[in-house]
């Protein structure tokens, strides 16, 4: 059974930086499409980027965009997301996905079948 577990969040202050980890078990990592999602209380999972399953390719949402990096160590099992530029819009709980695809990048919480429990961002002002 595949396993996420996340690592990496944290309090910070506007304009730091945070690293997000996610250590993948259980399947043939390299065979899998990564996501990272983000949610606050009461609302639904907002998609924050995803890597596919090889590392060349990436997809951001806009409000992330030249602030945030997904990469990906297929020898080490685990995906990264690189936070910068953190605004306090970026506080909520961030979790990775997992899904088996090597022909493309899920974008969206319903393409997703593994989810780790989270780890929470905060930044303040």
């Amino acid at each position: 059974q595949v396993r996420l577990v996340e690592s990496g969040g944290g309090a910070v202050q506007a304009g730091g930086s945070l690293r997000l980890a996610c250590v993948f078990s259980g399947g043939t990592f390299s065979s899998y499409a990564l996501g990272w999602f983000r949610r606050t209380p009461g609302k639904e999972y907002e998609f924050v980027g995803a890597i596919n399953w090889s590392g060349e390719e990436a997809r951001y949402a806009d409000s992330v965009k030249d602030r945030f990096t997904i990469s990906r160590d297929n020898a080490e099992n685990t995906v990264y997301l690189q936070m910068n530029s953190l605004k306090p819009e970026d506080t909520a709980e961030y979790s990775c996905a997992a899904q088996l695809s090597h022909y493309y990048i899920p974008v969206s919480e319903p393409e997703y079948t593994y989810w780790g429990q989270g780890t929470q961002v905060t930044v303040s002002s």
